[in-house]
């Protein structure tokens, strides 16, 4: 393959990997799984999920449903608060799937009973710790009163409490993961059980990478639902989700300058592409990290080469001195992502190993 600009590669192997240990994580724990496609976003990569028996998917938009839906996925859920001005493509959708959806108020709900015309599945998004979006756990209260109102629609079924325990992307280890895990668990499981006897089908659907790919307690959560562990990054890596090995993409960007004095290469490959995530690491700021060359595709991060900074279109690698002189203008580089999903979702398609072309979502629509 002919690689002249910034090109997201995927390495199938690993990437199918990350997959099959994921299900047999979820088959272990006797757990459901419904990986979220959100990370990436790809019809191709759906199917490997597919030809290893998953069925049910996750989705971050009704649009997102639409392009899996068109794929041949009939179960999905979107793992995302209800967008009440989208109710002609949540009724299109319901008419034709199995479709899942998220809410988080009386005020939502009371729209979704008046525009609401075929049967969904309807999931309470839950703050079980994260605070970004949800109900409180604990307030039963609010939560009793969305339940009945769903409960009035004879097209609602209620499926239970979703939440995703996105503060483990704060954690320093396995330890911390575990930790957190523990805390959002116990809420989610106190919350079923106050509601049980009225709602006795209904389930917990947790979705965080950290947990899903290193806790082990997952006796009472019915579903997991993933989505970054399918390519992992250099976050969840230092987090301890996994090992630098399990990372199935890399940016490769051409050296464009090389500036001695300061140690610093250039590359053609920048915010547009990586977005602008880092992590703080040994008090400097890292924006990615370049991994060695092999033979076919990337190995481990090299010790002391690191993204310090990124602009719109350049990116600013550190060289130590002892290496300055291996990078030559015109070289590729093999960048590990600090965060696959927003890359992803930047470079809207990938290129295999083998040069094959994937198509993404975003590429499409």
């Amino acid at each position: 393959m002919n690689i002249t600009k910034p090109t997201l590669l995927l390495d199938e192997k690993k990437c199918k990997d990350n997959i099959k240990n994921m299900i047999s994580r979820a088959n272990r724990f006797n757990c459901n799984l419904r990986p979220h496609f959100k990370t990436h976003q790809s019809i191709v990569v759906g199917n490997w999920f597919q030809d290893l028996g998953v069925s049910q998917c996750a989705v971050s938009s009704l649009e997102m449903a639409k392009y899996f839906f068109n794929a041949g996925w009939t179960d999905i859920t979107v793992a995302f608060p209800l967008n009440i001005l989208e109710h002609t493509t949540a009724n299109d959708l319901a008419r034709k799937i199995k479709l899942n959806l998220c809410v988080e108020s009386l005020e939502t709900v009371k729209a979704l009973n008046d525009f609401l015309e075929h049967p969904v599945g309807i999931f309470l998004k839950i703050d079980a710790g994260y605070h970004r979006t949800g109900l409180e756990a604990e307030n039963y209260a609010e939560i009793e009163a969305i339940l009945e109102a769903l409960e009035s629609n004879q097209l609602i079924t209620i499926k239970g409490f979703l939440q995703h325990a996105g503060h483990t992307y704060g954690a320093h280890g396995k330890k911390e993961i575990d930790e957190i895990h523990a805390f959002t668990s116990e809420k989610m499981i106190n919350l079923k059980d106050h509601f049980i006897k009225k709602y006795p089908d209904i389930i917990i659907s947790n979705g965080d990478t950290p947990t899903c790919s290193v806790s082990e307690n997952f006796e009472h959560i019915d579903e997991m639902r993933p989505g970054n562990f399918v390519f992992f990054d250099v976050m969840q890596a230092e987090i301890g989700s996994c090992n630098y090995e399990n990372i199935a993409v890399a940016m490769a960007c051409p050296v464009v300058a090389k500036h001695a004095g300061r140690n610093e290469v250039i590359i053609y490959g920048g915010a547009v592409h990586f977005s602008k995530d880092r992590i703080e690491k040994d008090g400097k700021t890292i924006y990615g990290l370049i991994a060695e060359e092999k033979e076919k595709g990337w190995g481990n991060p090299i010790s002391g080469w690191y993204v310090k900074k990124l602009s719109q279109e350049h990116g600013t690698i550190h060289i130590p001195d002892e290496d300055f002189d291996q990078i030559k203008i015109g070289d590729l580089l093999y960048i590990l992502p600090i965060h696959s999903c927003l890359t992803a979702n930047l470079m809207s398609k990938y290129y295999t190993l083998e040069g094959e072309e994937i198509e993404m979502f975003r590429y499409l629509s």
